[in-house]
């Protein structure tokens, strides 16, 4: 470890300004953000990297937009067209002449952000899990510090901690985070033949699915289709079978699948709590994703970065008082941003889920639906945006508060 990134001591043992739970888009990108601060800043992954992610891997602006400067994006395709059916049925394509999104693999993008955090400085422990996270007792040596004991037994020292391991971790459940939407996605990586590949190139396949508030997709990346669908959890049989249906329809039921695997997404509750003490928790394990469309990776970058920031105030706060102050600020960015285009999201899932053909109809037939849906996955707006600035998404909206 170089003295420039070495840890402080403190009754002989070493103290992190800042230790980051889990090295996925938000873990990567809070450590990045505290260590270009010049804090002492250690990433740790349970994993060994690279490693596979259940996700359909797509880059929207707002990801795009929440990237180190000069990260380079390992793209696998560039989305020109989207082609919207409605349970396989009402098939239409729309066209781009500008990029809509870009697409990536998990491990390659997940492994460079990894990489941006330790070229900022950020030290990276894998292979590392964390058994339960303490702010008093006899393994805290002050109370400006906070203990992580591991998996192993020995203990990580910090002054601030940020959990970003997942819906189902240990840092979101010392915390206390209250988790209100559950969905299930599953999802088959199928690689296909040149003739097949060359078919979906630049267009990507979006289903307004069988069971109220599921879809499924097809995204390209290169000699490999990422088809997938998501729907509640509890209907697990369900949307089983739309995966099946869904694959057959396609006509691609005869390739095998290299990989196949499901993933619960977990929302938070809007009242549930994003820190505690000197802990902060982002992306998946603070439940922050997109309610209709469940996308996290840009939450989760943005997230993490805000993370990253604020924990290094929290690091520098000499006591409790000032540190709560810190983790509220955190909590009214995370709120004011992202707990806005959450809440617009529920409004526009439970409307998806009452009348998704009028979805359809919008996106494939109504010309400012598909611009505003053009602009979102470009990031030159938002759907609270959109909600906001137009009367008739508004009142669109409005009626669904009213039952």
């Amino acid at each position: 470890m170089s003295s420039d990134n070495a840890a402080r001591e403190v009754a002989g043992e070493s103290v992190w300004d800042v230790v980051v739970v889990g090295a996925g888009p938000a873990g990567a990108s809070a450590a990045r953000a505290a260590a270009v601060e010049g804090r002492r800043v250690l990433l740790l992954e349970k994993a060994e990297l690279p490693r596979y992610k259940t996700c359909g891997g797509g880059i929207i602006g707002p990801s795009r937009d929440a990237l180190p400067p000069g990260f380079e994006l390992p793209l696998r395709d560039r989305v020109h067209a989207v082609t919207f059916s409605l349970n396989g049925r009402m098939t239409r394509t729309r066209r781009s002449k500008r990029m809509l999104f870009g697409l990536i693999n998990r491990p390659e993008f997940d492994a460079a952000l990894v990489e941006s955090a330790k070229a900022a400085g950020a030290e990276v422990r894998t292979g590392v899990t964390v058994s339960r996270v303490e702010q008093h007792g006899p393994a805290v040596p002050d109370r400006r510090t906070v203990a992580l004991v591991l998996g192993d037994g020995s203990t990580v020292l910090a002054r601030a901690v940020v959990g970003a391991d997942g819906s189902a971790g240990r840092i979101g459940a010392h915390v206390g985070v209250k988790l209100e939407q559950v969905d299930l996605g599953l999802e088959a990586e199928i690689p296909v033949p040149a003739t097949v590949a060359e078919d979906w190139a630049g267009r990507v396949l979006i289903d307004w699915g069988p069971i109220p508030g599921s879809y499924g997709w097809v995204f390209p990346k290169g000699d490999t289709l990422t088809v997938g669908v998501i729907s509640a959890r509890g209907e697990g049989a369900a949307t089983k079978r739309y995966l099946e249906d869904f694959i057959a329809r396609l006509g691609l039921a005869g390739f095998e699948p290299s990989i196949s695997s499901g993933h619960l997404t977990r929302c938070r509750a809007d009242d549930s709590p994003l820190s505690r003490g000197r802990v902060l928790v982002c992306g998946d394990a603070a439940g922050l994703l997109e309610p209709w469309t469940r996308e996290g990776i840009s939450f989760a970058l943005r997230s993490g970065r805000l993370a990253g920031e604020w924990a290094v105030r929290i690091a520098e706060a000499q006591d409790a008082v000032d540190a709560r102050r810190q983790a509220l600020n955190y909590a009214f960015a995370i709120k004011a941003g992202l707990g806005v285009e959450m809440g617009v999201g529920r409004r526009m899932l439970t409307l998806f889920e009452r009348r998704p053909g009028l979805v359809h109809a919008a996106v494939t037939g109504f010309r400012p639906a598909w611009r505003a849906f053009a602009r979102i996955t470009r990031g030159s707006t938002t759907l609270a945006e959109i909600v906001r600035t137009h009367p008739v998404a508004r009142r669109v909206l409005s009626s669904v508060d009213r039952g």
